[in-house]
């Protein structure tokens, strides 16, 4: 047997009563019947209501193509994944001008998140990893020409080797503190971590990896001592301190999430290919996924 609670009973008899008002066949003492339905609506969703939830929702989240570049040369006939002309960049420049992308930073998404400030209607990033002096002399000037920014990651060994021997050979050198403040200087690009002398396989560890073995003592000390050192030198030299920290090879570990984070680094930067939906939430700036721009896949075949 069914046991029926008397709050049960009295919303089934309110329900009755409701309908036949409705029907014209009672009277609701002291309510019209107008009121009563109001209250039946009210304590159903609203669909308008639903609908801006949705359309908020969709105005806080923001879709973030990066693109990753390495070498730019005058004219690329390499096999590698990692080089390509400077008619390719200039390309790539031409077709997101033509479609309405707007270059953005890496402070600009930061400040999206942190500050609520708004990015444009279609953000893109560009990004160039390791820092070479071709992106200096070949990628820099294409840069102003078509009024847009990048990010470059510097490796901070190779600065500092060639600020002390200049060597300005776009196929191997690497950018100096001269070029680094000049072209922090000039609005277009904003400096990145990529390790100080972590970009190497050669030490018993991959990149910026966890040896084997290894305590989380032992390798918090060395992460925080290599990219410590690389934002001193940003301090010193050119005055600013970079925010993000760029993996070198995409070689991640982990247990440097926290470390990171907590030598200050509001962000990161993957080798993971994807795109990014970032939310006004910080732990969305970690990790960031980026295609890789390879002599075979122009920007405009990664993005349309």
């Amino acid at each position: 047997m069914y046991v029926i609670k008397m709050k049960t009973l009295i919303y089934y008899f309110a329900i009755f009563a409701i309908t036949l008002a409705g029907m014209g066949i009672i009277k609701l003492s002291g309510y019209p019947a107008s009121t009563a339905a109001d209250t039946i609506e009210a304590t159903s969703p609203n669909p308008q209501s639903s609908a801006m939830l949705f359309d908020k929702k969709s105005e806080d989240e923001a879709e973030v193509p990066i693109l990753m570049y390495h070498s730019i040369l005058r004219s690329s006939h390499s096999n590698s994944d990692y080089i390509i002309s400077e008619a390719d960049f200039e390309r790539d420049l031409k077709f997101l001008k033509k479609n309405g992308y707007t270059t953005i930073v890496m402070q600009d998404l930061i400040d999206y998140v942190e500050k609520k400030r708004a990015l444009p209607e279609k953000p893109v990033m560009l990004t160039f990893d390791d820092g070479y002096f071709n992106n200096c002399s070949y990628a820099f000037p294409l840069l102003q020409k078509y009024n847009s920014k990048a990010v470059i990651s510097i490796i901070g060994y190779y600065t500092d080797l060639y600020t002390e021997t200049p060597d300005e050979n776009p196929a191997y050198s690497h950018l100096t503190w001269t070029d680094i403040k000049n072209m922090i200087d000039s609005g277009f690009v904003e400096f990145q971590n990529h390790s100080y002398n972590l970009h190497t396989i050669d030490k018993g560890r991959n990149g910026t990896k966890k040896k084997r073995g290894e305590s989380l003592a032992e390798y918090k000390s060395a992460l925080t001592s290599d990219l410590g050192k690389l934002q001193d030198a940003f301090k010193s030299n050119v005055g600013t301190t970079p925010t993000t920290f760029t993996y070198p090879f995409g070689s991640v570990s982990n247990d440097s999430f926290d470390i990171i984070r907590e030598m200050g680094f509001r962000a990161s930067l993957s080798c993971e290919s994807g795109m990014n939906h970032i939310k006004q939430n910080p732990d969305d700036l970690y990790m960031l996924k980026r295609y890789l721009r390879t002599p075979k896949k122009s920007a405009q075949a990664i993005l349309e």
